[in-house]
């Protein structure tokens, strides 16, 4: 059975990805990664990958006049690749309906927080100053909404009497390295069927 070949869009520090690249070399995630692609020139993303075998392309957002443009050559990249499922690794660029609609069903993001709670920018602050007793992170499918698609996994975090944003941040991040991979695990093994705004996760097949 031929590997689902993934495309990771990144724009930071790629710890998210390094979750994804470890459980692949570990056997838990029965995938390739066709590419990693960066926004950012200056991503860590792309210290990360540089001594790897993985495709690693950045595509300046700065260099192209219209978002359309930028989300095109993005495509293209992922197209050339044969990339089945795009995954969202701190992407730091909110994607059009455009882009939506060429992987539509087939994009996957990792948010900070537990959906529906906290969307948007800075999830961990929102939870402190909101005084939340519990956060975590969700793994979604993207749509067209701010973090509103449908969701496939979360994971709670105990938010701490001395938290910060940043101590949050940090044990969140942790959940996410795990339960990112674990979601991708059910993709790839065709486990996923999204009916509405509910995804439903079926048995894992007894000849696997």
């Amino acid at each position: 059975m031929n590997k689902t070949v993934i495309g990771v869009l990144a724009s930071g520090r790629g710890s998210n990805l390094q979750a994804i690249v470890d459980a692949i070399e570990a056997g838990r995630l029965d995938a390739k990664i066709g590419a990693v692609i960066s926004d950012n020139p200056e991503a860590n993303v792309l210290k990360r990958m540089a001594a790897s075998d993985i495709p690693t392309i950045c595509i300046d957002r700065r260099q192209f006049a219209r978002r359309q443009e930028f989300e095109a050559a993005v495509a293209e990249e992922l197209n050339i690749r044969h990339v089945e499922l795009v995954v969202l690794a701190g992407f730091m660029r909110i994607l059009s309906s455009y882009f939506i609609d060429r992987f539509a069903g087939k994009i996957m993001n990792i948010h900070p927080a537990l959906l529906p709670a906290f969307p948007g920018e800075d999830a961990q602050q929102q939870a402190v100053d909101y005084g939340a007793k519990v956060s975590g992170c969700t793994v979604h499918f993207v749509d067209e909404g701010m973090d509103t698609g449908p969701i496939i996994l979360q994971e709670a975090v105990p938010v701490l009497e001395d938290d910060t944003a940043e101590t949050l941040s940090e044990r969140i991040l942790h959940a996410e390295h795990i339960l990112y991979p674990r979601a991708l695990a059910l993709y790839c093994d065709g486990r996923l069927k999204v009916e509405g705004r509910r995804v439903q996760i079926s048995e894992a097949s007894s000849d696997k």
